[in-house]
This record gives structure tokens, C-alpha cells and sequence, in this order.
């Protein structure tokens, strides 16, 4: 019974330190009550110790996803149960390696294999077809961002390493107090974890004093439509929603401005990829631009392009008939007065709404269970490089479609492609008035650190706003609410540590826990009797 209440008490503690409404102090122990709980099983127990440990771990990080992430089932009741099942045993599976790995090595080698092997499913997170990074640990500082600005250095790993060895240092502490039953050795780990603790947010603050606004500046206007995704969206044409944006643009755009940026597929019509300069997308950008012709006009819209060549299908193309396919895009565009449009395509899909994991392997198997269950009707089609928009004044901006602002790697590669500030455009909307749309904002702050942008976040429903090199949110319009802002941003050229280097220490981590791993397997079977 302690074992459980063991795991329940680092569920509830993970959750509680969540943004945007926890106390991320907390996550420095809140592994600790589940570190312990293996221990006692691992030392204790004789019969399935593995699937004990297994059933512990499980119910510590279900109770983190359910309540940190229930609100996907707003959305989609599928994909709701789906991350929060399926994301909890990948993470009682990471933690099932760390107890094979404890079994066999000593305290040390077994915690660097944790938080390495644990770095290494974060990674995995990021990269794999079933992607969903959002509890990755490093995110957990997205509303104390004043205590990370060295994520310009490392990204979200270094907080995820920050984390594990405060846990780590807790937990050395608890055990040693166990054995020798001395209230100095609880006193000596409080002062490390203080140490470990307070150092780097000091070393943060050192940082945020020395951060200056870089770059020149430029003035720019977000709209906020707001429509409601599930009962006006796909009723309302793209001729009302262009009138609609011109009357929004009405209230805050100047002879000044020099970009107004509008949500993702605003335009949700479904426009023909190669007729685009004829639809209402377009005629009414123009319209846009003709009365302001300084301004670039930034903004989403839905493409489909239908062909019967089998030359021109792709991996994710989808097949109605024989010799019937078509190409789905979730799109960005920018036009301005000088240039023919420019298009970049989302290519981080979210799973089971706009991506189907493993089509080839799976479909067969489950047929249309993501349709019947509320998930994708198709396949997303992607392209492969991050592309960064260039506006008249030859500034240059990375056009992030919603979830794609969750990765911060991922998101540098527009700065490498040139990226002078990072525009987001999302419809957080599916989620309803949740966690969901604020954590979402919440993160776009982390990646304003990593890359020392500014970040122009345009959002359907809310919340639209403006984000400082700093990570500080400097103006915003609320969520559910209609209109329009504007400020003044600055453009930035130089490259931050992160930016060059991305997730290097998620990549030294992959070889330090195969090396740990291999090390533990070969020294048991070299030490079992008869071997």
C-alpha cells in the first residue's frame, strides 16, 4: 500500500508543478516518492518485480498526463485517450530499463543511466511519427522563463537535466538517512539541492540583465478572428472571413505597419494549390495590400491539390480510386506588393488529426478506426525544409504552424534559414477554454529564449501576442475575444549557442545510456553462476 501511495504522491506532484498553473520547484523531488517505491520493490520483493515496478511507474505518470493533458479529449476523444495511455506506459517503459539498469550496476552508474535514458525518450519524442513532446521536462519553466535563460545555451534539455539531478541529490539524501538514521545527512542534501537549485537561476538572472533587444525594429499588427472551430469555421466562406480580416486590420494598421499577420487556415475553404492567385485568399490580401502598400500580409489557408499521375504520389498522398489521389496541406502564405506569394507547408503533424503513424503497417490492421474514433480524415503532406518568408524590407520571418512551435530544434532551422523574428500562427480553439490553449502560448516563451527572437503568435480564438527576446510576453489579446494589436518588434540576426548547436545534449545522452546499458548487461552475465 505505501508503494502505491509512493506513486500516486509523484503523479500528483508532476502534475501540480505543471504549467501554467503549478510550482515547478516542485518537479526538483517529485520523482523521488516513485525513485523510493522501486527501491523498496527492487530490494524487497521476489516474485514480478519487474511488472510491480511497471504497474508503480504507470500510475505515477497517468496521473501526471491525465490531469496535465486531459483537455486533448476536447478535441478528439480518440487522441485524447491515446496520448494519455499510450504516452504514460512509454514512460513506465523508460523507467522499467532504469530498474533492469539499478539491479545490476551501482547508485551512480544507475541514476546517470536514468536521466540519460530519459533525455533519450524526450529526443525520441521529438522525432518519431508518434510524437508528443509536450510534457517533456524542460517545458515545465515556460512560466518562470526568467529562470532559464540559459536555454540560449541548451535548450529544454539542460532544464530536463536540472530536474534529474535534483532528484537525483534528493533522493541519494532519503536513502542515506534510511541507513544511518542521521538528521545531518537530511540537512546536507537540502543544502545541495539548494545549491543545485538556486545557482542556476542565479546564473539566469546574471543573463536576463545582460539580454538587450536586438536589431532594428518594425511594427506589426496581429488579427484575432475568432471563429469557433466546431460551429462557424468550415460554415463560414473565405469571402467572409477576408471581409472580416479587412475590417480587423481597420482598427489597428498604420501607414507604419509593416506586417499583419493573420491564424492558421483562416482560409479554410480549400483552395487549389496551383490556382491559388485566384481565390479569395488571395483577392483579398491584395486588397489588403493595395490599401496598405508598405505592409507584407502573413496568414493560413488550407490547399488541396488532386491529380491522377502516379509519378506525383508521395508517401502521404492519400488514394480515393484507382488512378485518383490527392496532396492535403495545412499552409502559411505572405504577400506584399513586390513578390509573388510565398508558401511554406506544416510539416509537424499533429498524430491522428492531421497524421496517420505508420500508415503502411497500421491501416491494414486498424482500417478506419482513427476516422470512426474522431481522428485524421487524411494525411497532411509535409515538405522537408523550414522555410523562411522574406518581406519588402528585406527582413526575413519563420513561419510556425501551431504545434510545430513545441520543438525547439526543429523551430532554429528557420533561424539557419535566415529567420530575423518567428511568426506562429495556431487555432487553439479545438481545445476549447482549457490548459491546453496556455500551455501552447506558454512554450512559444522557450523558444523565444532558445533563439533570442521576438515572437509575433497570431491565434484564432486567442491568445495572440507578443513575445520578447526575454521570453516575456509584452502584449496580448484574450482568449475568445475579437480584434486586433499591435507593437513594435525587433529583428535579430545573430545565432544563439542553441541555434548552432541544437540538442547536443540530448545527443551526448544517447551514448552515455547505451554505453551504461551495455556495460550493466555484459557485467551481469559475465557474474551469473555458470557464466
Amino acid at each position: 500500500m505505501k508503494n502505491l501511495i509512493y506513486a500516486i504522491s509523484s503523479g500528483l506532484l508532476l502534475a501540480l508543478a505543471w504549467p501554467t498553473y503549478g510550482l515547478p520547484i516542485l518537479l526538483f523531488f517529485a520523482f523521488v516518492p516513485l525513485l523510493y517505491a522501486e527501491f523498496k520493490v527492487r530490494n524487497s520483493e521476489k516474485k514480478f518485480i519487474k511488472w510491480k515496478v511497471f504497474g508503480l511507474a504507470y500510475l505515477s505518470f497517468f496521473l501526471w498526463n491525465l490531469i496535465t493533458t486531459y483537455w486533448i479529449y476536447f478535441s478528439t476523444a480518440f487522441g485524447g485517450a491515446f496520448a494519455i495511455l499510450v504516452n504514460s506506459l512509454l514512460m513506465a517503459l523508460v523507467f522499467m530499463l532504469y530498474h533492469i539498469v539499478a539491479k545490476r550496476t551501482g547508485f551512480s552508474a544507475a541514476s546517470a543511466f536514468l536521466i540519460s535514458i530519459w533525455m533519450v525518450f524526450e529526443k525520441l519524442h521529438l522525432a518519431w511519427e508518434f510524437s508528443w513532446p509536450w510534457l517533456n521536462l524542460g517545458n515545465a519553466f515556460s512560466e518562470f522563463q526568467n529562470w532559464v535563460q540559459w536555454y540560449e545555451y541548451t535548450g529544454t534539455f539542460g532544464g530536463t537535466l536540472w530536474v534529474w539531478l535534483g532528484n537525483i541529490a534528493v533522493f541519494k539524501a532519503v536513502l542515506l538517512y534510511k541507513e544511518f538514521k542521521d538528521k545531518n545527512l537530511i540537512y546536507r542534501g537540502i543544502f545541495k539541492l539548494s545549491l543545485l537549485v538556486l545557482i542556476p537561476i542565479g546564473i539566469s538572472y546574471l543573463l536576463l540583465s545582460q539580454v538587450e533587444e536586438k536589431g532594428e525594429t518594425m511594427e506589426v499588427v496581429i488579427l484575432q478572428p475568432n471563429i469557433n472551430p466546431y460551429t462557424e469555421k468550415y460554415n463560414t466562406t473565405d469571402t467572409r472571413i477576408g471581409e472580416l480580416l479587412l475590417k480587423l486590420s481597420e482598427e489597428k494598421v498604420s501607414d507604419s505597419t509593416q506586417l499583419i499577420v493573420a491564424p492558421e487556415t483562416v482560409f479554410a475553404d480549400g483552395t487549389v494549390l496551383s490556382n491559388f492567385e485566384q481565390s479569395e485568399a488571395a483577392f483579398f490580401s491584395r486588397q489588403l495590400i493595395n490599401k496598405y502598400p508598405q505592409a507584407n500580409f502573413l496568414s493560413g489557408i488550407s490547399f488541396y491539390e488532386r491529380f491522377n499521375d502516379p509519378a506525383k504520389v508521395r508517401e502521404q498522398s492519400n488514394q480515393i480510386g484507382p488512378m485518383d489521389w490527392y496532396d492535403d496541406y495545412n499552409s502559411a502564405f505572405l504577400m506584399n506588393a513586390e513578390d509573388i506569394p510565398q508558401l511554406y507547408h506544416k510539416s509537424k503533424l499533429v498524430v491522428g488529426v492531421e497524421n496517420f503513424p505508420y500508415q503502411d503497417i497500421l491501416k491494414p490492421i486498424l482500417g478506419d478506426v482513427m476516422i470512426d474514433l474522431g481522428g485524421t480524415v487524411a494525411m497532411k503532406t509535409t515538405q522537408e525544409d523550414r522555410e523562411a518568408f522574406v518581406l519588402n524590407n528585406q527582413s526575413f520571418t519563420g513561419p510556425i504552424i501551431c504545434y510545430e512551435s513545441v520543438y525547439g530544434e526543429y523551430v532554429t532551422g528557420y533561424v539557419e534559414n535566415g529567420a530575423d523574428f518567428l511568426s506562429i500562427i495556431t487555432n487553439d480553439a479545438w481545445w476549447g477554454n482549457t490548459q491546453g490553449h496556455q500551455q501552447h502560448l506558454s512554450y512559444a516563451k522557450l523558444r523565444a529564449i532558445e533563439t533570442r527572437r521576438d515572437v509575433v503568435r497570431s491565434a484564432n480564438t486567442g491568445i495572440s501576442a507578443f513575445i520578447n527576446q526575454k521570453g516575456e510576453v509584452t502584449k496580448s489579446l484574450g482568449y475568445e475575444k475579437q480584434g486586433s494589436i499591435k507593437s513594435d518588434i525587433h529583428l535579430n540576426s545573430n545565432k544563439t549557442f542553441y541555434v548552432k548547436h541544437g540538442d547536443y545534449l540530448a545527443r551526448v545522452a544517447q551514448f552515455l545510456a547505451l554505453f551504461i546499458f551495455l556495460f550493466a548487461v555484459v557485467k551481469y552475465k559475465r557474474n551469473r553462476p555458470g557464466i
